[in-house]
């Protein structure tokens, strides 16, 4: 077994964080402490990862995601590994689902439509990525439905996902510590061997707003409400917008192992307000169990539905896409991983394969200044 030689620290334990982590902790010459001021088991409006869906619905984010795109690239090599994940690794705790997404063409140029942009296109990239990929013929359409198709996808059982990929990294050597830093550069010395860190890796999602030495102001959250039922429709469905408001949508996905099913929601940017709004969830219940009535049953309406809570997450968005890469900041490498919107995990293997390759550029390079 090769001797620790690269000392790196990860701020951030979302889904970003972990998966970096778990990447970079298959090398054994990596010495790796991730610091978070949140960690899997915590439900913290600060703390983006637990309330995702979360699942595999490609789409665009501000001016990302278009065919041939960076985030094309991310999702495309994202796919492969959830999928052998969900096959060879139940203890990851995702699983395979029916996906069924629905078009209105009245909705483009709303907040939602623009989300839902690519994954509405009647002839998208990942139609060959996704297995079972079909359109939907337009004579089995209801009357307002422009398109839509159904391919197989996956939804992904935070409470057990993160920590799961907490585990992996624990099998590999990585330590695991809570703290609040209010600079980047001051986590080069917090590894827990007591040296400097060769490289920070920057995790934070809309902390960086705020952290000193990144205060990255394209950062923005876009507020999401769901409600999590125990209500098993044996399907995931979502269609591109309502008319409720050009900020809601309407989305209905159940977790893998028990995890219950999640119904949604909105897409309320720069609103940071934490706590569910009940008219909201009311509407958001409506709305799914008419998109999808095998929610409650036939002639059932949301009394059928039985609610485990209510749940509010602010989705990390950053205007011109996710930030993945390097910069010195205050002579300390640091390498970015965050604004990843609401595709954190459809992207997370993707992303962090980049961000991966940007630690082992400024490890190369500090080897050649020591030469």
């Amino acid at each position: 077994m090769a001797t620790a030689t690269n000392n790196i620290v990860i701020l951030g334990a979302g889904v970003s964080g972990l998966t970096t982590a778990y990447l970079l902790s298959k090398d054994a010459a990596n010495s790796i402490t991730v610091i978070a001021k949140h960690m899997p088991g915590d439900y913290d409006i600060e703390y983006t990862s637990p309330w995702a869906g979360a699942n595999f619905l490609p789409y665009v984010s501000q001016g990302v995601g278009k065919s041939g795109s960076e985030h094309e690239r991310w999702e495309r090599d994202t796919w492969p590994t959830l999928q052998e994940l969900t096959e060879k690794h139940p203890e990851a705790g995702i699983h395979f689902q029916e996906s069924i997404v629905y078009n209105r063409t009245k909705d483009q140029g709303s907040a939602t439509g623009e989300w839902f942009a690519e994954l509405v296109q009647k002839d998208p990239w990942y139609k060959n990525v996704v297995p079972d990929y079909q359109d939907i013929p337009a004579s089995q359409l209801a009357p307002g439905i422009s398109n839509a198709s159904k391919f197989t996808s996956v939804c992904i059982n935070t409470a057990i996902y993160l920590p799961w990929l907490v585990s992996q990294c624990l099998k590999h050597g990585v330590i695991f510590k809570r703290a609040v830093l209010k600079h980047v550069a001051a986590a080069a010395i917090h590894h827990h061997n007591g040296q400097p860190a060769d490289v920070v890796v920057n995790c934070t999602g809309l902390s960086s707003r705020k952290l000193g030495g990144v205060l990255d102001d394209k950062l923005y959250p876009a507020r999401g409400q769901i409600v999590v039922v125990r209500n098993d429709p044996g399907k995931m469905v979502s269609i591109s917008g309502t008319d409720d408001g050009e900020d809601e949508v309407v989305y209905v996905m159940t977790r893998a192992a028990g995890g219950g099913t999640i119904i949604g929601g909105s897409y309320q940017k720069d609103q940071w307000d934490p706590l569910p709004d009940l008219n909201l969830a009311t509407r958001i219940m409506k709305r799914a169990v008419k998109l999808c009535p095998e929610l409650v049953g036939e002639g059932q309406g949301i009394e059928g539905l039985d609610v485990i809570r209510h749940g509010v997450g602010l989705r990390p968005i950053r205007e011109g896409g996710p930030r993945i890469e390097g910069e010195m900041v205050e002579g300390v490498a640091v390498v970015h991983n965050y604004g990843h919107g609401g595709f954190g995990y459809q992207a997370s293997f993707g992303c962090s394969r980049d961000a991966v390759r940007l630690v082992q550029e400024a490890l190369r390079r500090k080897d050649r200044a020591k030469l």
